[in-house]
């Protein structure tokens, strides 16, 4: 079958990657290609139907592998809320295996990727195989033209954003949460925005949710939707200029194994960022755009865009529209923080201002995330492989991630789940990762007191 043929070429690139002899059986399998099979050989009734045979098995091995490193029983805060009003969830959420989080201080970064201890290693995505864009049920419901019919997604939704994200615009931030918990879309946009927007704004928000053909969302049969899609709009997945969980693999990377699973970060705060794409360093938001429906959109195929229905936006009519409605969302309010994005402490708790110096001394966190917008707009390697082995889990080879850009922490409590991959589900489960990669053997209430001032961001 076609799938099985792609999996065979795929497992032998990788075979080869590794300097491994190949198996028996394989000595006349293809070497992996960097392009997908563009020309299909069966219809979409048996694409569908190899698909749906394989769907059970491979979402019990992800379940099953999600269950031994996490413990996803609904645990959020009962007085900290993201700013849509959605209780905060809260950790850590990561299991340990014969070792405590003050014994990782004792061990070196040998000694636990000797013994397999680390509890943080790269995440792969629920069929790490197949790859594509992923919906949250939070966002499917109200818009069923995102459902795959062959994978469902993976986290429980207490670990996931507000489903309706607030709205902040820098330009009239007397209006407060322009959504007021409504889900922005082609529906609906025109009436919530004219009179706020400028006619090229307004224009760009247009585009914003508007389909257009993705790899997995598209006409022909070979997608992953029942009935034939117009496609994917940018803020299907940026939900209200925000995020919602929605994840992929990263365009860049081959062969399949090697890529990683990709979170879909915030665009608040655009206006303020230099660096777009968590590995790529665009260097605008316009380019960012342009790349996502170019190649990003389409796994990183120009070859596969150009027969699924590739949109090519126009630089100065379209591009830089979207790009201007963009530069308008703002972070959410941080009212404790003073005009230089420090704390003012007449208003912070002994916590927070406690984590706001560790924050800036012992932690080290602000060497990569200065005051006020906690980003130094540029991207660091964190060499986290010292910890783990580089092996296959799931379809996934647990390799090095590189250098990852420095996000935004203004406005924090709003994104889980965080990293590039979504590996930590909680501002705990982050500050646990840190403590462990920089080594900085916090105590728990310096891990305590780091969170409160994150969540006061």
């Amino acid at each position: 079958m076609t799938t099985q043929r792609n999996h065979l070429r795929a497992w032998t690139g990788v075979i080869l990657l590794l300097g491994m002899a190949p198996f028996a059986g394989a000595q006349n399998a293809k070497v992996v290609s960097s392009y997908g099979p563009i020309n299909q050989d069966a219809p979409f009734a048996q694409i569908k139907s190899e698909r749906m045979a394989v769907k059970a098995q491979r979402a019990e091995a992800h379940k099953q592998l999600l269950n031994e490193r996490y413990d996803l029983t609904k645990k959020v805060s009962p007085d900290v809320m993201m700013s849509g009003g959605k209780p905060l969830p809260v950790g850590p959420t990561a299991k340990l295996r014969g070792v405590t989080w003050a014994q990782f201080d004792a061990l070196t970064p040998e000694q636990i990727k000797d013994k397999g201890l680390f509890p943080y290693k790269p995440l792969p995505f629920a069929d790490h195989a197949e790859g594509g864009m992923l919906f949250p049920e939070m966002i499917t419901k109200p818009l069923p033209r995102l459902t795959r019919f062959d994978l469902d997604f993976d986290l429980p939704e207490h670990l996931l954003p507000d489903p309706a994200p607030a709205i902040y615009l820098t330009t009239r931030p007397d209006l407060g949460d322009v959504a007021k918990g409504r889900l922005i879309t082609i529906d609906n946009y025109y009436e919530i925005f004219n009179g706020l927007l400028n006619p090229k704004q307004l224009e760009g928000l247009r585009l914003l949710v508007t389909q257009f053909p993705q790899q997995q969302f598209n006409a022909t049969e070979d997608r992953r939707t029942d009935r034939p899609s117009l496609g994917v709009t940018c803020f299907d997945c940026h939900a209200n200029g925000h995020a919602n969980g929605a994840n992929h693999l990263v365009g860049d990377i081959r062969p399949q194994e090697f890529r990683h699973r990709i979170e879909t970060p915030t665009l608040r705060g655009v206006n303020v960022q230099r660096l777009f794409g968590s590995q790529r360093a665009l260097k605008t938001v316009e380019d960012f755009t342009e790349f996502e429906q170019r190649a990003a959109y389409f796994d990183g195929d120009q070859c596969m865009a150009a027969k699924k229905g590739v949109n090519v936006l126009e630089r100065g009519s379209q591009v830089h529209f979207m790009a201007e409605f963009l530069a308008l969302l703002d972070f959410p309010p941080a009212p404790k923080l003073n005009i230089y994005g420090e704390l003012d402490p007449a208003k912070g708790t002994e916590s927070e201002l406690r984590g706001q110096t560790l924050f800036n001394t012992k932690a080290r966190c602000a060497t990569c995330h200065p005051a006020p917008y906690y980003t130094d707009n540029t991207m660091h390697d964190l060499k986290a492989e010292r910890f783990y082995k580089m092996e296959m889990a799931n379809g996934m080879m647990m390799a090095h991630d590189g250098a990852i850009k420095t996000f935004p922490l203004r406005g924090i409590k709003d994104s889980p789940p965080y990293l590039h991959d979504g590996r930590c589900f909680t501002l705990e489960d982050t500050v646990e990762y840190f403590n462990l990669v920089q080594q900085l053997r916090l105590s728990d209430v310096e891990k305590q007191d780091l969170v409160a001032f994150m969540r006061a961001l």
